[in-house]
């Protein structure tokens, strides 16, 4: 009886927390004017229009350069540019991208490593509203000193306050509800095992040397 009590405060919890992100993503309508900072990063996904948001942001000066974090490596530079309207200067002068990253992890790592070699404190981080949580759960593990400002990309279908009628709505916000409660998991594993460096305890290589 105590198993199943324990077993159904969980899932209570569970799904009030499924809400919470809900509403988190639908809060996550872009504004007119974000902040200006450094640089810009695109994290790629299943349309352009993450890309060609954050080309529009180099376009209105937000930012230095622009980092297209995970694209495909049998895509050529000048396909990209050809698929993205804006400004082909801005495009050959100040747009990098990255080959590296095959999933938001990758993302995160490739865009901390992107940030140190240019120098930048501050990114606007574009991607989708629904994966901006988790996007930027990543980044900050990864690159715990730089200022982010999310601009998400919306997506229509998900801006329904009931959502969770439909089933691809459904699906769609709790597998990645799932993978943002995975995200959380790895930063908490990550910042308790870097706790004892950050106070100042010798680690063994320290203690080698």
């Amino acid at each position: 009886m105590k198993f199943l009590t324990f077993i159904a405060i969980i899932a209570v919890i569970w799904l009030a927390g499924l809400f919470a992100f809900a509403e988190r993503v639908r809060g996550y309508a872009p504004a007119a004017e974000p902040a200006r900072a450094d640089a810009i990063v695109a994290l790629t996904g299943p349309s352009a229009e993450r890309v060609n948001t954050a080309i529009r942001l180099l376009e209105q000066d937000k930012g230095q350069r622009v980092l297209i974090s995970g694209v495909n490596r049998e895509v050529r530079r000048q396909e990209l540019r050809a698929l993205t309207p804006g400004s082909t200067r801005l495009f050959n002068c100040c747009v990098d991208l990255g080959f590296e990253a095959e999933d938001t992890i990758g993302n995160a790592q490739e865009i901390a490593a992107w940030a140190e070699s240019k120098g930048y404190d501050s990114l606007i981080v574009v991607t989708s509203d629904y994966h901006m949580p988790r996007a930027l759960t990543e980044i900050r593990a990864a690159a715990p000193e730089l200022a982010l400002t999310p601009y998400a990309v919306e997506t229509p279908s998900l801006d329904d306050t009931e959502w969770w009628r439909a089933a691809v709505t459904a699906r769609r916000m709790t597998l990645e509800y799932m993978k943002y409660l995975a995200a959380l998991g790895r930063a908490l594993v990550g910042h308790v095992g870097e706790r004892p460096a950050a106070e100042g305890a010798a680690t063994p290589t320290e203690k080698a040397a």
